[in-house]
């Protein structure tokens, strides 16, 4: 089943939720009032108690987990971080490692992506996530992969240049990546999305640049999701980037988007999540201290 959030073409609020089909999509606000609560029910059930078929050209879809409760983003490629980082240190070995995204600036589909002041090298990143369904805490790998409602499209979208500043730091990063996020199309429950088989892509304005899987992860998402569990509790709407694909970003291919482009991600079984790409402020806001020093 793939799920969705939409809302009629040119109307406001939030939306409803609702699941695909060849002609459609079905609406199941009736069921549940936000893709958190409709993760947690029964789906079949759910979709036999469905209220009508929408065309598609009469909705507009959203980022179907429109706030995500977390976003935790890994880097479970090897080929992703030695292109990155020129070696991979040996602690990637042993612990998954991730860093926390902002549930706040989360985009969906053909919605446009602003192009951050700060950056001149703004990068996009093919990525799966997986959304938690069920509360997991101390959680066994069985019970880990049960937890994992669907996967979507990730796009963890980066400011290059301001990002590494940041690291140098030995933190971050933050306003390298906590401008936004994008997934969509829609949430692929897990009976009909096999992740170590996918084909992945990325397009630049129809270009393909990338082209990939994720069938070398280090880890499994369940078993990241049993080590995340053993001292926090993961809930429902929780999202787990798998970290990019092997030459899956601008930064690995050392080629770089411009305001205006279109990026396109896609992975078999989901679909494609289309993003614009906004203009490049030429004004930096004055209360913006990036590149200024008040070290004496």
């Amino acid at each position: 089943m793939r799920l969705v959030t939409f809302r009629r073409s040119g109307a406001p609020g939030a939306g409803s939720v609702g699941a695909l089909s060849e002609d459609g999509v079905v609406d199941l606000s009736a069921v549940a009032g936000s893709m958190t609560e409709l993760l947690q029910r029964d789906l079949d059930g759910a979709l036999q108690r469905g209220g009508p078929l929408l065309a598609l050209d009469e909705v507009e879809l959203l980022a179907p987990l429109p706030r995500p409760n977390t976003i935790r983003d890994f880097m479970l490629i090897e080929e992703h971080v030695k292109n990155s980082f020129g070696e991979v240190p040996e602690a990637w070995y042993e612990i998954p490692v991730y860093w926390k995204g902002n549930p706040d600036t989360v985009v969906g589909p053909d919605a446009t992506v602003a192009w951050p002041h700060y950056t001149a090298k703004l990068d996009f990143e093919l990525e799966v996530g997986a959304i938690i369904g069920r509360r997991v805490w101390k959680a066994t790998v069985e019970e880990a992969e049960r937890a994992i409602a669907g996967y979507t499209v990730f796009n963890d979208w980066s400011a290059r240049d301001i990002q590494f500043r940041e690291m140098e730091v030995s933190l971050g990063p933050g306003l390298g990546k906590d401008f936004a996020s994008s997934i969509g199309p829609c949430i692929t429950t897990p009976d009909e999305f096999d992740i170590a088989t996918a084909r992945m892509a990325a397009r630049v304005n129809g270009e393909t640049w990338s082209e990939g899987g994720l069938g070398s992860m280090l880890y499994t998402f369940p078993q990241v999701i049993a080590h995340l569990s053993q001292e926090q509790p993961l809930l429902p709407g929780d999202l787990l980037g798998s970290g990019t694909v092997g030459r899956g970003c601008g930064l690995e291919l050392d080629r770089w988007i411009e305001p205006g482009d279109v990026v396109e991600l896609e992975v078999q079984g989901i679909g494609i999540l289309r993003n614009p790409v906004g203009a490049r402020p030429e004004v930096v806001p004055e209360q913006s201290i990036i590149g200024r020093s008040t070290h004496a």
